[in-house]
């Protein structure tokens, strides 16, 4: 029974699981743009990949972001679109929750991490979470968009470590990536200057799959994960006003 995720909250990125959520196909591309034209098509490999007819899917996960206007909404039509025309249900699952829990599996229980990406102006959309064992996250602040040095200096970050592409971007203003050793699939990963590779341990940008068994998990939960969007602030590009006739 295979589950279709995706995220266009950053790169694009799309994974199929079976419905215990072990992965079965996986693509994703780092473009920060062109989120339309990647994404149908990925899709289309993905599937041809696990060689799953987009019949057998089961339902549709997708990444609500926060995330800029234009790359969420490419992702949150398509999945909609998608489920609309199979009859089957599309679930929404915050993006920056996938990026923790691939935390929970590679850090301690009981760390604190704060998820940071990037939002442009030199600001962060973020969350602050406690990772309470391996696949098991819990909420502490909910996704907020402000300037990266502000996140920094706010009380409730202190000392947690920091995860997600605003460490790398914004490395100024936390000054703080998250500290190794960290352990993965039995393997130290590589320290990096005072931290980890935050690329190795896939703790950059959110993985599709961990939004599909996040969704998986909260569905058995009783929880009902509905696909609005989180922007957190207004587009950067507005559509002009209509100009008002003058009549001579």
């Amino acid at each position: 029974m295979p589950v279709l995720a995706l995220d266009t909250s950053a790169a694009v990125a799309v994974a199929l699981t079976d419905d215990a959520g072990a992965m079965l196909a996986e693509r994703s591309d780092p473009q920060q743009r062109h989120h339309a034209e990647l994404l149908t098509p990925m899709i289309a490999t993905v599937l041809a990949d696990a060689g799953v007819d987009r019949r057998e899917l089961t339902s549709v996960v997708v990444g609500t972001g926060p995330a800029p206007f234009t790359g969420l909404r490419v992702g949150l039509v398509t999945a909609r679109t998608l489920a609309l025309a199979l009859g089957i249900p599309a679930r929404g699952v915050p993006s920056l929750d996938a990026v923790a829990l691939r935390a929970s599996r590679v850090l301690p229980a009981g760390t604190d991490v704060l998820v940071a990406t990037d939002a442009r102006r030199r600001e962060v959309y973020w969350s602050l979470y406690r990772l309470v064992g391996a696949g098991r996250i819990e909420v502490l602040v909910a996704p907020e968009v402000a300037a990266a040095a502000d996140v920094a200096a706010d009380e409730r970050t202190a000392g947690a470590l920091v995860v997600g592409r605003g460490a790398l971007l914004f490395a100024d203003a936390f000054g703080r990536p998250a500290t190794g050793p960290v352990v993965a699939a039995g393997a130290e990963l590589p320290p990096v200057q005072d931290g980890v590779d935050l690329e190795a341990a896939g703790l950059l940008d959110p993985d599709p799959a961990e939004l599909a068994r996040l969704a998986l998990d909260r569905v058995v939960a009783g929880q009902v994960l509905r696909t609005e969007p989180l922007y957190l602030r207004r587009p950067d590009a507005v559509p002009q006003a209509a100009r008002k006739r003058v009549l001579g």
